[in-house]
């Protein structure tokens, strides 16, 4: 069964939609974007019902529901807690008497597993004598202290460029929220500054290692290293690559998948921030998309610049996650990724360059437009023999099976 398209895709498409032109049937927007005139509506029927303009069942209702959920389940926990101390009240009143029960509920294989927290609160027990009784090498403050360490740690890793109090915001998405002056003392003790943050006197910043080898590249006889982007099938070789727009409210980001076999735009993301979840996204759109179309993207190269966002361990992991192989070029060589950069050049002359875009929205639904209906389904292009990415697409896999 196709998985479904990706949120950020049915947001474009929807806001596209509501902002067509007069006269333009939502037919002909469908037709933009590869999808039938029945998804397109239950989509925006969808998004009326999220804003309030027709009845039904919202995501934030569907949350709350689970939350019930969760809180029911929670109660049948207390009672499973009261339960099974019955017992222990019986025979003795000191609180060591009930810490085997509280780790006798918490273990992996009891009927009813009941966290800590929970058996504590309802016994009124404090946890940290339970877990002194279980010999803990640890105390509670310096195991909360090495969650906080790990979790800035961690976001400092992904954009080295963070200071401490961005930093505090990623740790706090991360579920472990502190105070700045904390995350201060962390960093301050572990040595994670911002790059910029202290300048090195008589050296040069240098880009970082590169996490994956250069798949792409050839070296010819005169020792000149040399990119061939070319695929004999879909899903072969990806490019992928961040620019930046100006409007008025400040830089939109998009971050494009693109795939060599037949130059289409395979998933893309836009933010008006440049970090590694940008590229996360746009990688995992492009995987959702394909298989949508129940295509098999495992063992697909995936290459791109040196870019911060593209050597996260955030980006790294869901290359491994979905079965790819990752490609990195040189540092400052934009010919490593020509085809990638080619793509954006058009987007700037056809888009960008064609007036001055006052929103961040406006710019986002010009740039999705013009991707899915001008460059996919309208521009020819002469490397495909002069058809369409998407017509390429289509006609491709028949000749195959005439030539077998």
């Amino acid at each position: 069964m196709p998985k479904p398209y990706p949120q950020e895709f049915r947001d474009d498409v929807v806001n596209v939609a509501r902002n067509r032109e007069p006269g333009t049937h939502l037919k002909q927007v469908a037709a933009d974007f590869g999808i039938s005139e029945s998804c397109l509506t239950n989509w925006m029927k969808a998004a009326d019902v999220e804003a309030g303009v027709k009845p039904g069942t919202t995501a934030s209702e569907n949350t709350e529901l689970r939350d019930a959920r969760r809180r029911i389940r929670l109660l049948e926990q207390e009672n499973e807690v009261l339960r099974r101390a019955a017992a222990y009240l019986s025979q003795a009143n000191l609180p060591k008497m009930m810490y085997p029960l509280v780790r006798e509920l918490a273990a992996v294989g009891a009927p009813v597993r009941v966290p800590v927290t929970v058996t504590c609160r309802v016994l009124k027990l404090a946890r940290q004598p339970y877990y002194r009784w279980l010999a803990a090498p640890i105390t509670d403050a310096e195991l909360a202290e090495a969650y906080r360490a790990n979790a800035l740690h961690d976001a400092h890793t992904d954009d080295q460029e963070f200071g401490y109090r961005l930093l505090v915001d990623e740790a706090a998405d991360a579920g472990q929220p502190m105070a700045a002056r904390t995350a201060w003392a962390i960093c301050s003790a572990n040595g994670w500054w911002s790059a910029f943050g202290k300048p090195r006197r008589g050296k040069s910043k240098k880009a970082g290692p590169p996490v994956h080898d250069d798949l792409l590249a050839t070296v010819d006889e005169h020792g000149v290293t040399r990119h061939a982007f070319t695929a004999n099938a879909p899903n072969t070789v990806w490019l992928t690559d961040i620019s930046e727009h100006k409007t008025g409210e400040g830089k939109l980001y998009l971050c494009a998948v693109k795939d060599v076999h037949s130059n289409r735009i395979v998933g893309y993301s836009i933010d008006s921030r440049m970090k590694s979840r940008l590229a996360v996204t746009a990688l995992s759109n492009a995987v959702a998309m394909r298989r949508a179309a129940g295509e098999i993207v495992a063992g697909c190269i995936v290459h791109s610049d040196r870019g911060s966002q593209f050597r996260s361990r955030k980006y790294v992991r869901a290359i491994g996650r979905h079965q790819m192989v990752g490609s990195m070029g040189r540092v400052g060589a934009c010919g490593d990724n020509a085809a990638m950069e080619s793509f954006f050049a058009l987007l700037q002359k056809n888009v960008l360059d064609r007036q001055t875009w006052t929103t961040r929205q406006q710019l986002r639904v010009a740039i999705v437009t013009w991707i899915e209906r001008t460059y996919h389904r309208r521009r020819r292009q002469a490397a495909l023999g002069r058809l369409t990415p998407i017509e390429y697409e289509m006609i491709a896999p028949t000749q195959a099976a005439q030539a077998a």
